[in-house]
């Protein structure tokens, strides 16, 4: 079995493959209603939300757009910075809908702070909390207060595929108004589901559009433990799995998160490598290549060792690689991890 050392999809919980492991459930029964239920109320805790969060079948992307289409209309004005792979998304879908959208560049690696969305005039602000591209976290309260300082009717709406179970987040208590995610990140699950969580605010300003992406129908469909299309309810029950699981030990999962990838950073440096963000999400260390160094000597390197990893995205592509630990990792193979990473490099840099 390869070390699944990718930021998503990422190496499963057991509970998830235990859940897998039943036989096909009917979507349409009371099983599946109790286990739909369940799966959305356990994810309103992991949101940290007094709202609803509604589970689609699809990814985050999904989600993300999901959540652009139904809380704007087309030719409203919002603001979203760009500094990376998925914040380029927001901005991109946020086109496509139809937006006046305003766009705010930094360069890769770095995030904005509340002084470049302290701007009026704006219906809503779109954010990525953890940008997975460059393994930069964003600070989202300290971004959603400056926003709504100068625009106390806007909306928040955030990115949180990889920072849902590997930082804090809180709706309400960060001013997000609307969150997406997905199943295969932090949730360590396969890929294949989307979530849109909605705090109060956001569940009053829905703006219904398109068929299947319609929220409301979906809200209505899933307050009585359905969904409006065919879900897919054996990774529903894989998702209530790892929640019950781990929402109990959070702030111990957190912890054990961030210090598996301060590991990462630390061998990195210890090897010579410079870090690409400035501000580390727990989700993912990226690091520049040695010059002289192509990507596809890492991978291989990496590789020998039955490792994948993954590589730049964007104007980072070629020039950084990425290992996350994000997945089902304890703190012993973790340890086991950054020995791999040591020994792949000695392959590549014989001094170090």
């Amino acid at each position: 079995m390869d070390w699944l050392l990718t930021p998503g999809p990422v190496r499963l919980h057991p509970k998830a493959l235990e859940a897998l492991a039943r036989p096909q459930l009917h979507h349409r029964t009371e099983p599946a209603r109790a286990l739909f239920l369940r799966a959305r109320t356990l994810l309103k805790e992991a949101f940290g939300t007094q709202g609803e969060v509604l589970i689609l079948t699809g990814s985050g992307t999904l989600a993300m757009e999901a959540l652009v289409k139904n809380l704007f209309a087309p030719g409203e004005r919002v603001l979203v910075p760009v500094y990376g792979k998925f914040s380029e998304r927001f901005y991109e879908i946020a086109l496509e809908a139809g937006l006046d959208v305003h766009r705010l560049d930094f360069p890769y690696g770095r995030v904005p702070g509340p002084e470049d969305v302290a701007r009026k005039g704006y219906r809503g602000l779109l954010l990525v909390h953890s940008e997975t591209s460059t393994g930069a976290l964003a600070d989202l309260p300290a971004l959603a207060r400056a926003f709504k300082a100068e625009n106390p009717e806007g909306l928040v709406g955030a990115d949180m595929v990889t920072s849902l179970l590997l930082k804090e987040v809180a709706l309400e208590a960060f001013g997000v108004d609307a969150a997406a995610s997905g199943s295969q990140k932090g949730l360590m699950c396969p890929p294949g589901l989307g979530f849109v969580a909605l705090a109060p605010r956001a569940l009053a300003a829905l703006r219904p559009r398109g068929y299947y992406l319609d929220l409301s129908r979906e809200l209505r469909a899933q307050r009585e433990g359905e969904s409006a299309w065919t879900p897919a309810i054996n990774l529903v029950g894989a998702v209530a799995a790892v929640l019950e699981e781990v929402l109990p030990r959070l702030e111990a999962h957190l912890e054990l998160k961030a210090w598996q990838n301060e590991l990462l950073y630390g061998v990195g440096e210890a090897l010579g490598l410079r870090p690409v963000p400035e501000v580390r999400s727990p989700a993912v260390a990226a690091f520049y290549l040695p010059e002289g160094v192509a990507y596809g000597a890492v991978k291989e390197a990496f590789a020998r060792r039955k490792a994948v990893i993954a590589g730049g995205q964007g104007p980072l592509k070629g020039r950084i690689f990425r290992l996350s630990l994000m997945g089902h990792y304890d703190r012993y193979e973790a340890l086991g991890v950054a020995a791999l990473f040591r020994e792949a490099f000695s392959d590549i840099l014989p001094a170090s």
